[in-house]
């Protein structure tokens, strides 16, 4: 009988492209993310409140929302690009009432 070599044992020190962890965690699918950099913001008890219950409520209903750092750069990014509009900007025209 011959001894076939598909089923070889997986050698541990072997070059691998695939990383364990992001394969475990699918961050292997996304783009290397840009560097990042603590910010601090004083804000209102009241907003903070909206803006945790609206990321727990984005988990409980199965969104892929990784974290809340996440869901603040998608919201800060919307605003930005709402500015960028100009004089069509929702948010410029809330400014100047």
């Amino acid at each position: 009988m011959t001894v076939s070599n598909n089923h070889r044992r997986p050698d541990i020190f072997e070059d691998n492209p695939l990383d364990p962890m992001a394969v475990a965690t699918r961050s292997g699918r996304r783009a290397a993310p840009s560097p990042k950099k603590k910010a601090g913001f004083y804000i209102s008890e009241p907003l903070l409140d909206r803006f945790n219950h609206r990321f727990h409520q984005l988990k409980l209903d199965g969104l892929p929302v990784e974290n809340k750092s996440a869901l603040l750069a998608i919201a800060l990014t919307f605003a930005l690009d709402d500015f960028d509009k100009g004089e069509q900007s929702v948010l410029l025209a809330a400014l100047s009432r």
